[in-house]
């Protein structure tokens, strides 16, 4: 292995430590507090709670302690967590409870508005922390965004997007025909909101374009890859040693003009010279503070030079609100409702077929990717949030095995003053886990088979 390889190698290594370790802290506090919810209120109501569990721990735990009634642990397996509420058909599946007479210190003894908010308590709570957590984040960092009306250069397009009908430096006006001032909302206003149609500024002409199903699923497929994004000029911002612009003489902050005779100016076209001018030394033309300069710059075998361009937050002007205390409050509620909303919206997206959109389900992987390569606090926070109402959504969906499936039964019963047969429910209970498993297995099998394409 070469000095160069070993390097990437451990780079790579780093950042996988560095996402894991945000995954693991962000699930541990969801899990905690999710479960929180149903110890809390099954504590409230009197009912017995035998084991409140960090991850879980077939076979063996890794820390485990009795306190009073309740034996609190963390298991080895971090595939999530749970607290055993005495008399409830759980994942636990423990029969012998059952086959005796119910206590008055059971789940199954409770009244069924008790058992209601019992098996509701880790969603709420969920739900509750997302919000708390979007409300500090306001109130410590604020907002920023890029305004859409300050991408002053247009955008610069991916291949698909190219496909779909957008040109580099188009100038995004309206969705559906209605404006978005958000420009990072432009592509989930376009997925979410299933538009038919974008309408451009293109060259000082009006372009409408036209959207389909087939584009939806498309963008889908993309995952983390971008659709679009802001235009801007090459300034350099990162030299690498190894690079041929190192080697040339190119140093950060200079802005790349041209190439040979041909005037450049944004960083998409430079890139698809290079791209189509590998192995090759080229006469860079750049600017550097008042003085022009040509400097011969060999591509790589790639058609890189080794160089990290300028991002377009430090070009372009982004707009700031800063909350205080108190008005941080509503801000965060709005942002955990609009959060809220936008995943019932992409939920809504897997029962429509030509979208493909089941295709691009994830599992662990997926989850940890979403999170950045360093350490960042506000990031960790606000994905911290983001997981947080999907952890509450897909608990409450009306599936056995899940909390929302314990609330249909406990529904069904208080509309028709009949209780499901414990043989019922025990039978809905396996029916649902098998289900999850199946569900957990191909999301991570997508996750794998994505790693190797």
């Amino acid at each position: 292995m070469t000095l160069f390889s070993a390097i990437i190698a451990a780079t790579s290594v780093s950042v996988v430590l560095v996402k894991a370790t945000q995954l693991i802290l962000s699930l541990s506090i969801l899990i905690v507090i999710h479960e929180f919810g149903h110890f809390l209120f099954a504590r409230l109501f009197k009912t017995r709670v035998e084991k409140f569990y960090l991850f879980f721990n077939p076979w063996f735990s890794l820390y485990k302690k009795q306190i009073g009634e309740t034996e609190f642990g963390i298991g080895w397996l971090p595939l999530g967590g749970y607290a055993k509420i005495s008399g409830m058909i759980d994942e636990s599946m423990d029969k012998e409870q059952l086959a005796k007479p119910a206590e008055t210190w059971e789940y199954r003894a409770k009244k069924p508005y008790q058992r209601l908010f019992i098996v509701s308590g880790g969603v709420l709570f969920n739900l509750i922390l997302a919000f708390v957590i979007y409300t500090m984040v306001m109130w410590v960092y604020g907002e920023e965004y890029l305004p859409n009306a300050n991408v002053k250069y247009g955008i610069e397009c991916s291949e698909a997007a190219r496909s779909m009908g957008f040109e580099n430096g188009d100038k995004i006006l309206k969705v559906n025909n209605l404006e978005v001032d958000n420009f990072a909302k432009v592509v989930p206003t376009i997925l979410l909101e299933n538009a038919t149609s974008v309408t451009v500024e293109r060259n000082g002409l009006v372009k409408e374009i036209v959207f389909d199903e087939e584009n939806i699923s498309r963008i889908i497929k993309m995952q983390k890859k971008q659709l679009i994004a802001p235009r801007v000029p090459f300034v350099v911002q990162k030299v690498v040693e190894s690079g041929g612009a190192y080697k040339a003489g190119v140093k950060k902050n200079d802005v790349l003009i041209g190439v040979g005779d041909s005037a450049l100016v944004f960083y998409d076209q430079f890139s698809a010279y290079f791209q189509g001018h590998k192995s090759t030394s080229i006469p860079v033309k750049l600017l550097r503070n008042k003085d022009t300069l040509t400097i011969n710059v060999t591509t790589d075998s790639n058609g890189l030079i080794g160089v990290y361009a300028t991002h377009y937050s430090s070009i372009l002007e982004l707009n700031t609100k800063k909350y205080g205390f108190w008005a941080s409050f509503p801000a965060g509620f709005h942002k955990g409702v609009e959060t809220l909303n936008d995943y019932f919206k992409q939920l809504k997206l897997l029962f429509q077929p030509k979208t493909k959109a089941y295709e691009s389900l994830g599992g662990f992987i997926m989850i940890g990717s979403i999170f950045p390569d360093i350490w960042h606090w506000e990031s960790f926070w606000n994905l911290t949030a983001f997981l947080s109402i999907i952890l509450a959504v897909m608990n409450i969906l009306p599936i056995p095995a899940l909390d929302g499936g314990h609330v249909i039964m406990i529904i069904y019963e208080m509309i028709t003053k009949r209780k499901p047969s414990d043989k019922f429910l025990e039978y809905a209970q396996i029916i649902g886990m098998v289900f999850l498993f199946s569900l957990l297995i191909y999301a991570n099998m997508n996750d794998v088979i994505r790693l190797f394409k």
